[in-house]
């Protein structure tokens, strides 16, 4: 029952409407938005965008915390990290319609590599590190800007950042498999990775299906980009 419990209230967790929550609170609606976290950074305010990202980090760690504190099984944790993310992707509070799952994946991750000391899964996150550094560096650093314009959260889409994030979740299976992980481990970032790619390619999509011709281009553009238009 404590399994079934753990399992189920991380996809709860996860499913969560927070962002939606606090922008309502605050007389915005981010239903709509593509991006809640950037909406909420930058039309609602920094407080509150932090604060969105603090809970969606919670989201992926929270469960795996709760789960090794009460010695459950590693199967059982590894899953409660997957729910937390499905939660956050497919949320019955919000007609499963979510967001793309990759924080909550990272802060999982990390938390897994912490309390299980599987040390090697940080060499995955590599390409997740420099994809953000090549995405940021340029824009902070750019000449003219003030220190507000510096702090804005997002700006123009960018190629790098998914870019990494879909390599850093592929590679992590494959580090865990070569560095001898638990096999629980390993199946989990197997899924993991599944389902961030499978949320990249039908998130909305029948709206973009509804203006082009090219089925592959939009579907290549997803898989890479993380959107349907370069």
């Amino acid at each position: 029952m404590a399994e079934i419990a753990l399992i189920l209230g991380a996809y709860l967790f996860g499913a969560l409407p927070f962002m939606i929550a606090i922008s309502r609170a605050k007389g915005f609606d981010l239903s709509q938005e593509e991006d809640l976290h950037i909406a909420l950074w930058r039309k609602v305010g920094r407080l509150e965008g932090l604060a969105g990202i603090l809970v969606d980090l919670s989201k992926g760690v929270i469960p795996v915390l709760l789960g090794y504190a009460f010695d459950l099984r590693l199967w059982v944790v590894t899953t409660a990290g997957v729910a937390a993310v499905t939660g956050q992707m497919w949320p019955v509070f919000r007609r499963f319609d979510g967001e793309k799952g990759n924080s909550v994946g990272i802060a999982m991750v990390v938390t897994l590599v912490i309390i299980y000391r599987a040390y090697p899964l940080l060499l995955a996150f590599i390409p997740i590190l420099l994809g953000i550094l090549i995405r940021t560096l340029p824009r902070f650093f750019a000449p003219g800007q003030s220190l507000n314009d510096r702090l804005k959260f997002g700006g123009p889409a960018s190629n790098s950042l998914p870019l990494g994030m879909a390599t850093g979740f592929a590679v992590m299976p494959i580090v865990s498999w070569l560095s001898q992980q638990p096999p629980s481990m390993t199946l989990a970032l197997i899924i993991l990775f599944l389902i961030i790619i499978l949320r990249r390619l039908t998130a909305r999509l029948t709206q973009d299906l509804k203006t082009t011709t090219s089925i592959k281009s939009i579907l290549i553009n997803r898989l890479l980009y993380d959107r349907s238009y370069l």
